[in-house]
């Protein structure tokens, strides 16, 4: 599944530990203790990506609402970021919400 598709559904893996630290989202990977650090627009991403919430959504109402972006660069950057983070096992790509690719199962 390519997330550079904007219909891309991300969720936050289950085998990383995550802390807000002031601003910055703190990310250990359980897979290889790996520890990452997203800043404001980052941790914006990462607390949306509930599995059921469409990408081009996640960067329209989290990030440009938030943050002073064009949408255009908004999602192709947020597309960049979840690609790296997806690559380390941080994020999981889907193309369906999560709930209907577990009842598919």
């Amino acid at each position: 599944m390519g997330v550079d598709r904007v219909s891309a559904y991300i969720a936050r893996s289950s085998a990383v530990a995550s802390r807000k630290l002031g601003d910055d989202m703190m990310i250990m990977s359980a897979r290889d203790s790996a520890l990452f650090k997203l800043n404001d627009v980052g941790c914006a991403i990462w607390e949306a990506a509930d599995g059921v919430t469409p990408l081009e959504e996640i960067v329209h109402n989290a990030v440009c609402a938030e943050f002073d972006v064009a949408p255009e660069e908004a999602l192709q950057d947020a597309q960049e970021l979840v690609r790296e983070m997806a690559a380390f096992g941080i994020l999981v790509v889907s193309d369906e919400p999560a709930g209907l690719a577990r009842e598919a199962q």
